[in-house]
């Protein structure tokens, strides 16, 4: 954040406590800006406005309350909330959760100051997302494409490959026919040492930082900034956008330690509690932050959202995931059992969803045979899941020939189309792998594709 002259300086400190500090007869203060605050011994630390009621301000303290108090402590303000210094300089480079420069290069140069929570725009402004975006990933662009302007969540688990699967498609993601006006936003929120090194090793690999910015907060920083990460990402994100006309990617990881340090900073405030801690609030804060993705008329540029989310016990039902959900256009969720079976990356294709698949796939876009053939995947799929729930029961030997082959099917299909590793496949690779798997059936049984391209694509053996 860049330096502005100070407008106020306030010695009315009554309260310390945890990480929180309070200030009467404050002026001249805004709603969530960043603040100053002078320690007895002259070092300064940073703060956000957290309240504001009548002309007393609560401010959370980054890097915590130690050595302050009431008598000689100082909060400087600035009357102008928290901005962001943003510009084309933000390509390449690997910055905190403030937005400020950890890669050892030269301070950003900034063509402007952005709030960091953004600006609403008209629902009537906003444009339908649609055009294909080619992560690499078959689970994902053959069964539940990502749409420029969507906003599609990972649904992880403690353990899972979440991480790795977040960086691995900030590295493969491409929107075809625009490589060049295509950048990824990269936040890693709340990560451990080993995973923030993680993230940068695999950024500065190759070219992949050359086309990225790369927001880093570790979980030993300030639960504030970690609040703030995202905001400073996005707000990042819309520069480029739909200023500069990019089209960009933004990927946020992990959500749950967003989530996690909003339920700490609303404990301190002795906030009544929602479900299982959370603050009520946890919604409409959610929904400030998924809904900044979007396309605009009149504006080349858009915004997509990957947000990687860990399911606390595998449960889809808690409320982080099932808030995501309800703001968010479908999930892609992974399966520990697919992982436990060294199937990377492991996606359960049945329970994931893209709402707005149908707007990027099809011909001019994808292939006209695309629909048919995720239709034609998902029903065989079902049905194999459905069979192998059977023969826990009745065992193999109540099975036809024709629920073998459907089994056989299910087997190939998550070992080779699912667990496809580390390569990266385009959108044809993908479909044509998927008719390799369906030779097996005879024509007849595609009932899902139109006649006219099972006669085309399908062959009646491999």
């Amino acid at each position: 954040m860049t330096q502005q002259l100070y407008t106020t300086e306030h010695r009315t400190v009554t309260y310390v406590s945890g990480p929180l500090l309070v200030a009467e007869r404050a002026q001249q203060v805004a709603y969530d800006e960043l603040v100053d605050i002078v320690t007895p011994t002259g070092e300064q630390r940073r703060g956000q406005v957290l309240e504001i009621e009548g002309d007393r301000m609560v401010v959370q303290v980054l890097g915590g309350t130690r050595g302050l108090d009431v008598t000689s402590t100082t909060v400087l303000v600035r009357a102008r909330s928290a901005q962001l210094p943003v510009g084309r300089d933000l390509i390449g480079r690997v910055l905190d959760g403030m937005g400020r420069p950890i890669d050892g290069g030269p301070p950003v140069v900034p063509t402007a100051l952005r709030d960091l929570n953004g600006h609403p725009v008209n629902p009537v402004a906003r444009a339908y997302p649609a055009e294909f975006i080619e992560t690499g990933i078959s689970a994902i662009d053959g069964l539940h494409t990502l749409v420029r302007g969507q906003k599609l969540p990972v649904f992880s688990g403690y353990g899972l490959p979440g991480l790795d699967l977040a960086t691995r498609i900030a590295h493969t993601a491409r929107v075809p026919g625009s490589e060049d006006g295509f950048v990824v936003v990269f936040a890693a929120i709340g990560v451990t040492d080993r995973e923030a090194a993680f993230v940068r090793t695999r950024f500065t690999e190759g070219a992949a930082l050359e086309r990225s910015v790369v927001f880093v907060n570790r979980a030993d920083e300030p639960a504030a900034e970690r609040l703030i990460c995202p905001r400073a990402a996005l707000t990042a994100a819309e520069y480029l956008a739909f200023e500069l006309d990019l089209h960009v990617l933004v990927v946020l990881v992990d959500m749950t330690n967003y989530c996690e340090a909003l339920r700490e900073a609303a404990a301190a405030r002795d906030e009544v509690p929602g479900r299982r801690g959370y603050p009520g609030y946890m919604y409409s804060d959610l929904a400030s932050l998924f809904e900044r993705a979007g396309r605009i008329h009149g504006c080349r540029g858009t915004v997509t959202q990957l947000p990687v989310l860990s399911m606390p016990d595998d449960d889809v039902t808690h409320p982080i995931p099932d808030i995501t959900g309800y703001i968010t256009e479908g999930q892609i969720v992974l399966s520990r059992e697919l992982d436990r079976r060294g199937i990377s990356p492991p996606i359960d294709v049945l329970p994931s969803l893209s709402r707005l698949m149908n707007a990027g796939i099809g011909a001019g876009r994808t292939r006209e045979d695309h629909r048919g053939v995720a239709d034609q995947l998902s029903t065989f799929l079902g049905r194999g899941q459905e069979l192998r729930r059977l023969i826990a029961i009745v065992g193999e030997q109540a099975l036809t020939d024709d629920d073998r082959r459907i089994l056989t099917f299910v087997d190939d299909f998550e070992r080779r189309f699912v667990g496809q590793r580390d390569r990266r496949r385009s959108i044809e690779e993908t479909l044509n792998l998927a008719w390799d798997l369906l030779a097996p059936f005879p024509a007849t049984e595609l009932r899902r594709i139109k006649p006219e391209l099972v006669e085309q694509h399908h062959q009646s053996s491999r």
